[in-house]
């Protein structure tokens, strides 16, 4: 500890300095944590943080650079009863950090633990919750064996195996022994996580032997104490890092998060029952400039709900092209014109004349301050195809209040995507969060065609024709995934792909 602590005490003391080096036995990062009390893997509170969790808590399948999942804890699996059952079997002389070997026993008390509390009458169902709506079971019929009984005949379990494993008697105690390349040596809540690298792991030892994690209330004194040189690395959201550029001494480098920022459509609005009205407006919003000028540049294209960078992603760039002309062509064709020449669009219905008016609904979050403002420029783009938008700002409550009644026309929101890649949720007829009033039968057929495949070609195949539907048939915009920003003075890590809640992977390979 003393050796940490006068490393730290020298990092506060020095200017910045250029350190665009490769990172040799330790690491100071920074992130945001403000609401993390105490070391519960099983149900993290932050999402920053899970990254930290993930150099701790291993699970028994990961998802690699092209988002294939692959055995960790596993050595293998198979599938039995049409994908009905799941058969996993552990790697040999795996331990805890303490020695203790892990057993079978250990990863089916963690994932009961997930599920009972997802399947629980609370509030708060957990980080992992979706696993319920895959998985029912976990059983260990012996210490090397996990089996588990799924709900659907569907490759997506494999995802959901991507929880941490801890001890079997430390699912419901803070600070439980984990299996991977570091352990947790001091953790207090503000102030620091320091790790330390677990000479117990069952691979190589990483280079890095220690990374001390700095914890900061918001964004601003994260960023100043990079600034300062008081963090080699800081990890963040803020647009604000995107004045961060790449140099000799420093390296900003972007990841994924599965914030999915989305402009939704009532397809059950009069003006948006035409598919070629909602084709319209895709094609009057000018999604390049908004991530340009509003979001500076921190966002990945998504066409469809499938970001750009996935396995399976089905390319289909002509048919999301901005192109304003397409639009007013596709509205003429609907009916639509400007019949009295003030700018905005109409068409006779039921006898009179009605105006192409529409309500846009947006909410501002604390950490998403420029949704208002790309709000704007959505109606200011659609009121070059003769639309006229009001703009309506509200709290994310009477926003969802809106969604889930129907009542809205125009909403601009953000969905958290799970790490399984199903997008059933918020596309099938009927689910909860198909706040579009989305009411395609050949979508709902795909979904429940998708939730049936095992096998990982079929899967993708599945995917691609979901997107090719979608669109078609555009039921709501995709504007882009939001991205984020490692700062950092010190290289550690030579993976291709850097995504939220996976932060720091990489850096137990770095150097060898």
């Amino acid at each position: 500890m003393k050796r940490f602590i006068s490393l730290l005490l020298a990092v506060l003391l020095l200017p910045c300095i250029a350190l665009g080096e490769n990172v040799q036995d330790s690491l100071v990062i920074g992130l945001v944590s403000s609401r993390t009390y105490e070391i519960r893997p099983l149900i993290p509170q932050e999402r920053d943080v899970v990254s930290l969790y993930g150099l701790v808590y291993e699970s028994l399948v990961t998802i690699d650079d092209n988002g294939v999942p692959q055995p960790l804890l596993a050595d293998n699996w198979q599938e039995t009863g049409g994908g009905g059952t799941w058969t996993f079997t552990l790697r040999e002389n795996v331990t805890f950090s303490d020695g203790t070997p892990l057993r079978a026993q250990d990863v089916a008390a963690s994932g009961n633990y997930i599920l009972a509390l997802a399947n629980a009458d609370v509030e708060d169902k957990g980080f992992y919750q979706n696993m319920r709506y895959m998985v029912s079971s976990f059983e260990a019929p012996n210490e090397q064996t996990v089996v588990v009984k799924a709900k659907r005949d569907y490759y997506g379990v494999l995802y959901s195996m991507t929880f941490p494993v801890v001890h079997e008697s430390q699912t419901e105690v803070a600070g439980a022994l984990g299996t991977g390349p570091y352990r947790i040596q001091e953790f207090v809540p503000g102030s620091h996580m320091w790790l330390v690298a677990n000479q117990n792991w069952w691979q190589t030892q990483p280079q890095v032997q220690e990374i001390m994690a700095m914890l900061y209330p918001n964004n601003n004194a994260l960023i100043t104490d990079y600034e300062y040189g008081r963090v080699d690395t800081a990890i963040t959201r803020s647009v604000a890092a995107a004045q961060y550029k790449s140099g000799i001494n420093s390296l900003s480098i972007a990841y994924s998060t599965r914030q999915l920022e989305v402009l939704l459509l009532n397809n059950a609005q009069f003006e948006f029952e035409d598919v070629r009205v909602r084709q319209a407006f895709r094609y009057a919003i000018n999604k390049e400039l908004i991530a340009q000028n509003v979001y500076m540049g921190m966002t990945q294209n998504a066409d469809t709900p499938v970001p750009s960078d996935s396995w399976l992603y089905y390319d289909q760039e002509s048919t999301f092209t901005y192109n304003p002309e397409k639009a007013i062509q596709l509205l003429e064709e609907a009916g639509w014109t400007d019949s009295d020449d003030d700018n905005v669009m109409d068409r006779v219905v039921d006898g009179k004349l009605r105006k192409l008016h529409v309500r846009l609904y947006v909410y501002e979050d604390p950490e998403n301050d420029v949704r208002f403002e790309t709000a704007n420029m959505i109606a200011d783009m659609l009121a070059q195809i003769k639309v006229e938008v009001k703009v309506t700002a509200m709290t994310y409550g009477e926003e969802l209040e809106a969604l889930e009644a129907g009542s809205f026309d125009m909403a601009l929101c953000a969905f958290q995507m799970d790490v399984v890649p199903d997008y059933g949720f918020f596309l099938r007829k009927g689910n909860g969060q198909n706040y579009c009033r989305y009411p395609s039968a050949d979508m709902t057929s795909l979904i429940d065609s998708l939730r049936t495949q095992e096998d990982q070609n079929d899967f993708a195949y599945t995917t691609g024709v979901i997107q090719q539907l979608f669109a078609n048939d555009a039921p709501f915009i995709c504007l882009f995934y939001r991205s984020g920003a490692i700062l950092t003075r010190k290289v550690f890590t030579t993976v291709r792909s850097i995504r939220e809640f996976e932060l720091l992977r990489g850096i137990q390979d770095f150097g060898r």
